[in-house]
């Protein structure tokens, strides 16, 4: 019903979360001019960065505010020929202020040739 390669990247995007291998997710399932958005911006980057070297910068940035005591990636679940989306949801400390908090969010992901293009992320409102 959908394409073998989508399949594929979908689940490595859920497995990588879930594993800790999100660095090496990006090497090999992402295009080099992918496209990430966040709901809203995060740090003085703004809510979309572009290519692999940003996309890095914002889990370095992420990794560096954030503990995370634990996270789950559940699906992925497809639509259409080219897309599909991941429940994410974390129990995290932001480090600077040391506030904990659970965090649940969908991020969607767009596949062409192959590679993740773009991801946009969106979030519950608490």
């Amino acid at each position: 019903m959908f394409d073998v390669k989508l399949k594929e990247i979908g689940m490595a995007v859920v497995d990588a979360n879930n594993d800790g291998t999100v660095a090496e997710l990006l090497d090999h399932h992402y295009a080099e001019d992918a496209v990430s958005v966040e709901a809203a911006a995060m740090d003085d980057s703004g809510r979309e960065v572009t290519g692999l070297a940003a996309i890095r910068a914002k889990h370095d940035w992420w990794n560096s505010n954030f503990e995370v005591h634990q996270s789950r990636a559940e699906g992925p679940f497809f639509h259409g020929e080219d897309r599909f989306t991941v429940i994410f949801s974390a129990e995290t400390t932001h480090k600077p202020s040391g506030q904990r908090e659970q965090m649940r969010e969908i991020g969607e992901y767009t596949v062409r040739d192959g590679k993740v293009v773009r991801e946009e992320f969106f979030y519950t409102a608490e």
